[in-house]
């Protein structure tokens, strides 16, 4: 699933291309790329045509496009969702759920998802923050400018839970996942099943400093990708998965120590660490 820096390389890639533009024309090709939009795909090609946009912003891995009317196009990528900014004579492919067509006349917005795991939906902006409804229970992301750092130690030790459990949980910090917090623990040399009531406030503060110096390299690569699956607006891929120090890299050794990397199981998924630069604590939590 893309993660913040890869999301955040696609909000870029439509404040360049698209804000300033107005629609004239929605069409939806797949209903599960709406299905959060109850009231169908007539009135969701309705609300949004004749508007136009005016930013585009993100929190963790949410998007969104504010509107004339007050309303926004929020879209979330799921595991395989692209928005594609191409050339109108451009073929369409097999994945493509929806489609925005420009007043004036030039390239159109796609979006494309295999999985259909994302999805598109227009909702009203709440007057606080101005983030949509379904967005406004998502933390603030480590690179906003005004997440507070000093209550993040505070909220880790009121969890009592595993710090990487911690790090995926949006309502306490967005846009991590699985990969950045792997490479964030490994920089922070934290294990994954530290306790969150045992982590200090120096320790916090090193974590939060990794995980955006993890966050921001990747950024400068365009961020992670595994497939074809993940590609900007452009269509073409990032290549962080080339610096990327465990996530992926079973048995290889750690870069700082030599080590060999472990993986195990969490959570249904694979957490990477280095098991002599990530000490497992006494009392693991999972």
């Amino acid at each position: 699933m893309p993660e913040l820096p890869e999301v955040e390389v696609v909000r870029r890639g439509l404040q360049r291309w698209v804000v300033g533009r107005t629609i004239e024309s929605v069409a939806v090709f797949h209903p599960r790329a709406i299905r959060r939009h109850l009231a169908g795909a007539d009135h969701f090609s309705a609300a949004l045509a004749g508007t136009t946009l005016l930013g585009a912003c993100r929190r963790g891995k949410y998007l969104w496009l504010p509107l004339e009317s007050g309303d926004a196009l929020l879209a979330h990528l799921g595991m395989s969702g692209q928005l594609l900014v191409l050339d109108s004579a451009a073929p369409d492919g097999p994945h493509l759920r929806a489609r925005f067509r420009f007043t004036d006349g030039g390239s159109e917005l796609r979006f494309v998802d295999q999985r259909t795991f994302g999805g598109l939906d227009v909702e009203p902006l709440v007057a606080v923050g101005e983030v949509p409804m379904s967005v406004r229970h998502i933390a603030r992301d480590p690179l906003d400018p005004r997440f507070e750092d000093a209550g993040l130690a505070v909220a880790l030790r009121r969890r009592r839970t595993g710090l990487k459990r911690a790090l995926l949980d949006q309502t306490l910090i967005s846009g991590v996942g699985n990969i950045y917090a792997d490479e964030a623990l490994w920089l922070a040399r934290l294990h994954y099943a530290r306790p969150t009531e045992t982590v200090n406030r120096p320790e916090a503060a090193r974590l939060l400093s990794a995980v955006r110096a993890v966050m921001n390299a990747a950024l400068a690569q365009g961020g992670t990708s595994f497939d074809a699956l993940y590609v900007n607006v452009n269509g073409e891929s990032g290549y962080f998965d080339r610096s990327l120090e465990v996530y992926g890299r079973r048995d290889r050794p750690c870069s700082r120590c030599g080590t060999p990397i472990r993986r195990e199981v969490f959570m249904n998924r694979s957490s990477f660490f280095c098991p002599r630069c990530q000490r497992r604590p006494r009392r693991a939590r999972f």
